[in-house]
Formats: structure tokens, sequence, C-alpha cells
């Protein structure tokens, strides 16, 4: 079966070399994940591309720290993922009690009928 992309992080496996992403969902998680960890000036060429996430780890957590997140999601995912649809993002409660920032973003992918869930922390 043909691959797609390299799976991030970088493993090896005894059929390809490289661990590969040989399905398209798994393709989009990625690729949203990455979307959102870049920190917008790190990509070259591209110096809006990212939504940066990470810099607003020492942020205090008030009420417009969330929605402005959200928003910067939203525009970066139509800008640079536009075959994805943004369905929700949320911030779970659990892991601001134990300094993590977490969220949970469910997309989908029109053109294959598909509604994924991407949840991680950092």
């Amino acid at each position: 079966m043909a691959s797609l992309a390299v799976l991030l992080p970088i493993s090896t496996d005894s059929v390809d070399g490289f661990t590969m992403i040989k399905d398209i969902v798994t393709l989009a998680k990625q690729n949203l994940k990455m979307l959102i960890l870049t920190v917008p000036g790190e990509r070259i060429m591209i110096p809006d591309y990212g939504v940066g996430l990470k810099q607003y780890l020492f942020s205090n957590f008030s009420e417009t720290v969330y929605p402005e997140i959200e928003d910067r999601i939203r525009i970066q995912v139509s800008k640079y993922m536009p075959s994805i649809q943004i369905i929700g993002i949320g911030f779970p409660a659990q892991f601001a009690e134990e300094n993590y920032l977490g969220i949970v973003i469910k997309f989908a992918i029109p053109q294959i009928g598909a509604i994924e869930l991407l949840e991680f922390t950092i």
C-alpha cells in the first residue's frame, strides 16, 4: 500500500524502513497537531503559519485566553487546512488544575465523510 507521509515522531519499522502514515485521517490529525504546535515565524517562507499554542502555556488562563486560542485555531485551519471543518474546540478543566494546557478538537473531513477527535496536552 502506498504511503502518504512519515509518522511523527520518526521511528523505524521493518516493513517500510520508517513508520509511515497510510490513511487520510491519521495524516489530517498529524497535520492539524503540527499546525497548532508550530509557532508563527518558525516555518521558513510562511511566517504567519501556526497557532503557537506553547506561547499560551505561561499565560494567566482568564476568560479571554481560551476564546483567543480557539479563534486562532479556526483562522489557521481555514487558511492552511481548508479541507478540514472544525466542529468544536474544548479545553478540559482537569488539565488546567495540573498545570497543563489540554485541548480537544472535533473536526470533520467532508470529502471522505469522516468525523474525528484530536486530543493532546502540553
